[in-house]
Formats: C-alpha cells, structure tokens, sequence
C-alpha cells in the first residue's frame, strides 16, 4: 500500500476470500529506528525512500502484500513507539501514536535497505512527511505483522489495483515463477502514472485505466475479462468503494484476496 492507510494496533487489514487457498503467514512483529538513505521520484505522484540501517538486519518479508507501518512522534516532539514483547508482538501506548502503513516495494538484506513507495496528495501525514523527508533522517518502522500468502500454484492471476496497490504487484511481478500468466489491471489517477515501473513478464498483459475524476471503470472491466480455463487468483486492492463489486462478482468464480487499502473521503480507514 502506497497511501496512507492507519492500523493503530498492528493488525492486518480484514480481507475477502472467495474459495480456498489462501492462507495467513504470521511473523514475529518487530520494531526498528531506521534512516532515509534515498529519495527517488518514480512518477510524479509516486515517491520511493529508501530507509536504512543495522537495525534491518533480521528483518522478514515474505509476500508480495507485506507491509510495515511508520510511527510518526506526537506534534510535540514526543515519540512513543511501541513496545516488542515476549509473544514477539508489540504493545501499542495508549493513546495511540499516529501511524500509517506501507507496502514493502522491495527489502534487500545484503545491503540492509528497505524501499517504500508514497502516493503524494494533500493532506496525508505520511504523504506530506515523505514529501520533506531529507536523506539522514530517522524514522521508526513496525512489522511487517504477517500477510495472506500470494499462493504459486494457480494457472492463471488476475489483478484489479489502483495506484496505492502498484508496489504490491511491481513486487509480485519480480518474484513470480518464469511461467506466470496473469493479468493486471490498473487504474491511475492521471496519465503520467502508468510511468510506473512494472517488470515485463511473458505472460502477463497491463491494461492500464485512467480515472475520470471518481468515476472508476477498475472493477468493471475487471468483470469483462475473459477468465481461461483452470483456476483464477484475484488480489483486488485500492479504493474501497471502487473494488467493492469484485467481492460479489468473485464468488463461486476464483479464488480472491481483496483489500480495501484506503476509502475516498476518509483518513485513517481502519479506525
């Protein structure tokens, strides 16, 4: 996720799951003070910092969803980041700091660097904090608190994302088997966004939509895809209105992963 999307207590987000085969991978949930090492404007709504540091060494990542959540100090200046405890979870203060999750775009352990992807708009805290971010900063980062696997074993994979879920499919598209086939369907708020960098696969087609203020065409032409024989995997992630028909839709057609990562209108969704 690439937008700011806030669970305070470390949870993973609920998810819909159509079928079988899609199983929950838990981790052990850490706590790291880490540095901006790198700024990187992937598009120009989509800023990539890469953050850094031995505090890394041990981290996990599994799954192509993984996401880790910034904690961001008290406007006063006072950080009160949670606390890991011996069930190899965190213990979240009350009241709770502000915090917000991002998808872990990439996580390279020999070189101790962790790169997140920001969706810049108006009024984020995440948003507007990575936008300032300068090299040499410190920020904290808890997680990833486990993910629902992206299983290998289906024929064929469909994807319904919006611009905050690109990481997640970037990140899969690098790391699924040579003979994927799969289809990704993305929709950008403007044209400029489908600058985003997706590995070519063969295998796999990108259709890319650009949204009409908010008038989103992503779960429609989801629906008119012609699905090939053997078994589907969906993973529908973005906006929650706009993928909401894939849930009904998906039923008794394919296996489905789908995550509303933000809802138009509103800050701190999960709340």
């Amino acid at each position: 996720m690439s937008v700011d999307r806030h669970d305070p207590a470390g949870r993973v987000a609920a998810h819909h799951r159509a079928g079988t085969g899609v199983a929950r991978i838990g981790y052990p949930i850490g706590l790291r003070r880490v540095r901006v090492v790198a700024r990187q404007q992937v598009t120009p709504r989509m800023l990539r910092l890469t953050l850094g540091g031995p505090t890394l060494a041990g981290f996990h990542t599994y799954q192509a969803d993984d996401h880790v959540a910034i904690v961001f100090p008290d406007p006063d200046g006072t950080r009160r980041d949670p606390v890991p405890n011996a069930q190899q979870m965190l213990d979240w203060p009350r009241p709770l700091p502000t915090a917000r999750k991002y998808t872990i775009r990439r996580y390279d352990a020999a070189a101790g660097e962790l790169d997140l992807d920001f969706v810049l708009h108006d009024g984020g805290v995440a948003s507007t904090w990575a936008a300032s971010a300068a090299v040499g900063d410190e920020v904290t980062v808890a997680g990833p608190p486990g993910a629902k696997a992206f299983p290998h074993h289906y024929d064929h994979y469909v994807f319904a994302v919006d611009g905050t879920a690109l990481p997640a499919v970037g990140r899969w598209l690098e790391e699924a088997p040579a003979d994927v086939s799969a289809h990704v369907v993305a929709e950008v708020d403007d044209a400029a966004e489908r600058g985003y960098p997706l590995a070519r696969r063969d295998g796999v087609t990108v259709t890319w939509l650009v949204r009409d203020g908010d008038q989103s065409t992503l779960a429609e032409t989801v629906r008119s895809l012609p699905l090939p024989a053997g078994r589907t995997f969906l993973f529908a992630a973005g906006e929650a209105t706009d993928i909401k028909p894939l849930r009904t839709w998906s039923q008794d057609r394919v296996t489905a992963l789908i995550t509303g990562y933000w809802k138009r209108g509103i800050a701190g969704l999960e709340d």
